[in-house]
C-alpha cells in the first residue's frame, strides 16, 4: 500500500516528483553543456614570423700560431676557440663552459692569457697566438708540463691545458711568489676533479726554479 504521506500537496507522488526533478536537472545540465560547446572559440594567437639568420660575412685574417704563419678566411661570428679546434685541428685547447668562466680554453694572445671562447677570430688578425701544442720543443716538454706530471696536478686532464697555459704566463709575469698568490691568480681556471693542491705544487716548483 502507498503511504498517504508519500503524496505531494498537488497529488503527485514523491517518487514521481523526484523522477521529474532528476530529468529536469539532466536536461538543464545537457543544455548547459550544449551552450558551452556552441560558444565560439577565441581566435588563435598570431604566429610570429620566423627569425631570419644574419648572412655570414667572411674576413681574411693572418695570424702566427705556435710559430707558424696562418692565413685563412673566417666567419666574423666565429670564435678563436672554434677556429683552432675545428679548422686548424689544434684540439688541445678545450671547450668547457664556452662562457669564459672555466679557463679550459686559455691560450696566449700576444703574450697575454685569454679565453679563446670569448675572442672572435676576426679580431686576431696580425696576432701571435700560442696554444698548448706550441709549448713543447719537439719531444722536450715545457718545464710546466713536466711539473704537472711530476706533481700529479691533474686527474681527468680536461682542464689541464688551460691550467698550464695560465701557469706559464703566471711565472713569466712574475706576479706571484707565495702559494696564496698562486691560488689567487690561478682562480680563473676551474678543476672539477679538485686537483688544486697538485696544481699549486707544480706552479710553485717551476716558480722556484725560475728564480735560481
Amino acid at each position: 500500500m502507498q503511504d498517504p504521506q508519500d503524496k505531494t500537496p498537488g497529488g503527485t507522488s514523491r517518487r514521481q516528483f523526484l523522477r521529474g526533478g532528476s530529468a529536469l536537472g539532466v536536461t538543464a545540465l545537457l543544455a548547459g553543456n550544449t551552450s558551452l560547446q556552441a560558444r565560439p572559440a577565441p581566435p588563435p594567437d598570431p604566429t610570429p614570423p620566423p627569425l631570419e639568420l644574419a648572412e655570414a660575412v667572411y674576413q681574411e685574417v693572418t695570424m702566427t700560431i705556435n710559430g707558424q704563419r696562418v692565413t685563412t678566411r673566417v666567419d666574423t661570428r666565429r670564435t678563436l676557440l672554434d677556429l683552432l679546434r675545428h679548422e686548424l685541428d689544434l684540439t688541445g685547447t678545450r671547450k668547457g663552459c664556452n662562457h669564459g668562466a672555466c679557463g679550459a680554453c686559455t691560450v696566449h694572445i700576444d703574450g697575454d692569457s685569454a679565453n679563446a671562447c670569448l675572442q672572435l677570430a676576426a679580431t686576431c688578425d696580425g696576432a701571435e697566438i700560442t696554444t698548448i701544442e706550441g709549448l713543447a720543443d719537439g719531444e722536450q716538454l715545457h718545464p710546466m708540463q713536466a711539473a704537472f706530471i711530476e706533481n700529479d696536478a691533474f686527474q681527468c686532464g680536461y682542464c689541464t691545458s688551460g691550467q698550464i697555459m695560465s701557469a706559464v704566463n703566471l711565472v713569466r709575469a712574475g706576479t706571484a711568489e707565495t702559494r696564496p698568490e698562486i691560488r689567487e691568480i690561478m682562480s680563473g681556471n676551474l678543476c672539477r676533479c679538485g686537483a688544486y693542491n697538485g696544481i699549486v705544487d707544480a706552479v710553485e716548483s717551476v716558480l722556484q726554479t725560475s728564480k735560481k
